[in-house]
């Protein structure tokens, strides 16, 4: 029987892209050196802080890397956290979701999506990352870490996206899930946060009740080195600029873009 499941997989399965996927996944090999600023007193304490177990490092080194800090280790087999960031984005939400959907079984889409967006946003997150204490282990340039430290929501909201991941491969989802709802949630859950100061998203109910295709989002301009960006957007409706903000991200800046668009609309209510 086991030659024969064998042959299978050998014979069909070597034609997708699941046999490279899990092949991957049991050998990370190469994706993260130790970096060696978890020692073990450090360790000790980040699993304190996150109430977690660590069983391997590496993942949580790179997950605490900022790209600033590269130019410290001056050693290009070292990587930044930014792809684990991108990888606890996804993890992230799709908990959240599960966790609202399972909670408010009789509240609806938009108001789902509108509850998610409370809990998963820059300032939120950096919020957790900073009653957990993550500031402390985070690896940083001088500039990056000043930074940081003046209110740079950004690199903490990153880092704990990038934690959330390196959790998921040295523990699974289960691990990850009762980190995030029983660290993050409640913290998230916290009246100052609950609180709908989305305005994307109030911007796309007023665009869209009045008939009109919904907001669209330009970079206007950038500066900045690129630990330090500053993003400026400009929001359209139809082609028409109706406001613009600044902010250290995209999002945030696009933020800072849709409140100004509703205080244009508040003064011109002929637009819509």
């Amino acid at each position: 029987m086991k030659d024969i499941v064998n042959q299978f997989y050998n014979g069909i399965l070597r034609f997708f892209p699941v046999r490279k996927y899990f092949s991957f996944k049991s050998n990370h090999s190469g994706m993260f050196p130790v970096v060696g600023f978890l020692d073990f007193e450090k360790k000790k304490e980040l699993e304190q802080a996150l109430g977690i177990q660590i069983l391997k490092t590496e993942y949580f080194e790179q997950a605490l890397t900022h790209r600033s800090y590269l130019q410290i280790l001056e050693d290009p087999s070292y990587f930044s956290n930014e792809r684990l960031e991108f990888l606890g984005d996804s993890i992230l939400g799709m908990i959240i979701a599960d966790y609202l959907f399972s909670m408010h079984s009789n509240v609806l889409e938009g108001e789902l999506t509108k509850m998610r967006s409370w809990l998963v946003n820059s300032h939120t997150l950096a919020l957790c990352a900073g009653k957990i204490g993550l500031d402390k282990f985070i690896q940083l340039s001088f500039s990056a870490e000043k930074s940081m430290k003046s209110g740079s929501e950004s690199i903490m909201a990153d880092a704990l996206e990038a934690v959330i991941a390196a959790i998921y491969l040295d523990s699974g989802l289960e691990v990850t899930r009762g980190f995030i709802i029983n660290s993050l949630v409640p913290i998230m859950l916290q009246k100052q946060v609950m609180k709908d100061d989305n305005y994307k998203s109030i911007l796309l109910e007023k665009v869209q009740g009045a008939g009109k295709p919904s907001p669209t989002y330009n970079v206007l301009d950038e500066s900045g080195p690129d630990h330090q960006k500053e993003f400026r957007v400009g929001v359209f409706v139809e082609s028409a600029l109706i406001g613009a903000g600044t902010g250290r991200s995209k999002k945030e800046a696009e933020q800072s873009a849709a409140k100004d668009g509703l205080n244009y609309l508040k003064n011109n209510s002929e637009f819509i």
